[in-house]
């Protein structure tokens, strides 16, 4: 695989801000908490469906305090339309006991602190630092690792070093955006299965053409 060059990496982002002005958190939340909950609830599976079944949920458990005491069952129930549910509601109330355990209540703003809870991990401890705390993180989804690479701003074969290598490639202060732009670009015209390379911008640029992803 090759990599675009570093001078040409600018140009990406500038045309990727063009494309998708919009990009920002996809997910309907209202606390550190409530966005804790959805990211976690967000793995494989789509935004769109989190933000479906996260309204009851926040209802009926507000904070960590009630979700720690909740049945898993019960919580099974509220969010059964999303993927691994049966898996999630019983991380997401482990969660909240350890929340309540070890942090009064509070959603840690430490990278190792949160990837000790239940349920989460890289990539979910870097969207909590990035949108919860403002602080520079990439977090690397399946949308993020596929534009990546192909683009040719990466030349990794696996999320963490897809990481790795944005990190070192762009500017510390573009991380969070660069996450938000790259997925927004994945889910709206880099697809997975047919990528409308003619209605993409970065088309005299992206080494897409030399990759196999």
């Amino acid at each position: 695989m090759r990599r675009i060059k570093s001078e040409q990496i600018a140009d990406v982002m500038n045309n990727l801000e063009m494309m998708h002005p919009e990009a920002a958190c996809a997910l309907d939340h209202r606390s550190r908490f409530e966005l804790l909950v959805a990211v976690v609830l967000s793995a494989q599976t789509t935004d769109v469906s989190v933000n479906k079944v996260t309204p009851a949920l926040f209802e009926r458990y507000p904070d960590p305090e009630s979700l720690a005491k909740a049945d898993p069952a019960e919580v099974a129930e509220i969010i059964k339309t999303i993927g691994l549910y049966k898996n999630k509601s019983q991380n997401i109330v482990k969660m909240a006991g350890k929340l309540l355990d070890d942090y009064d209540g509070e959603v840690p703003g430490d990278f190792d602190k949160l990837t000790a809870l239940p349920g989460v991990g890289r990539k979910t401890a870097n969207v909590i630092l990035a949108e919860a705390f403002g602080e520079p993180a990439i977090a690397v989804d399946t949308h993020v690792f596929r534009v990546s690479n192909r683009i040719g701003l990466t030349d990794a074969k696996d999320p963490n070093k897809t990481e790795e290598q944005l990190r070192k490639r762009l500017p510390k202060e573009q991380w969070i955006r660069a996450h938000h732009l790259l997925i927004f670009h994945g889910r709206k015209i880099c697809h997975a299965r047919k990528p409308d390379c003619g209605a993409c911008e970065l088309k005299d640029i992206c080494l897409f053409k030399d990759k196999t992803l």
